[in-house]
């Protein structure tokens, strides 16, 4: 679990110096799919692995606002922020946690049931996802994509 979080930093990373060589323009364009646009989609991704991350901590939970981050440098700035408070549960995290109960209350009042091993996975795999939609949008402006390949990122531990 936690190499599938250093692989989606990596790969996080590795999009951030891609978008360096992107327009502004581009990376602000509203495209079709996901929730916006290249740095829009960047921020969501950072923006729900901490909001999940806090809510398994107990810890309140806020949104904040594209509009307040909108440019590339404020986006890792933010990723660096919140990055300081994820990493330290993903590294701690051990079995004991994995079935852990998670309470979601959904807005029509239901109550639904997890555990944290499925919240922790399902993190992981929104990521993916996203990065999947950031490579279709490279390919559409002509560019080539960061590989999603997680063999050769020397991310096992040795």
């Amino acid at each position: 679990m936690q190499m599938m979080f250093r692989y989606n930093w990596k790969v996080r990373e590795e999009w951030y110096r891609w978008c360096e060589e992107v327009s502004e323009e581009e990376l602000l364009l509203v495209r079709t799919g996901g929730v916006g646009g290249i740095l829009h989609t960047l921020f969501h991704i950072v923006d729900v692995e901490w909001s999940w991350i806090r809510i398994l901590q107990g810890k309140p939970d806020f949104q904040e606002r594209f509009d307040d981050y909108n440019t590339l440098e404020k986006v890792k700035e933010l990723d660096a922020r919140f990055k300081s408070e994820v990493e330290p549960f993903v590294l701690a995290w051990n079995e004991n946690m994995e079935n852990q109960l998670f309470y979601d209350t959904m807005p029509d009042g239901r109550v639904e049931t997890d555990t944290w091993g499925e919240v922790i996975r399902h993190i992981i795999a929104h990521e993916i996802h996203h990065i999947g939609q950031l490579s279709v949008w490279a390919r559409e402006i002509g560019k080539k994509p960061i590989s999603a390949n997680l063999i050769g990122k020397g991310l096992a531990s040795k």
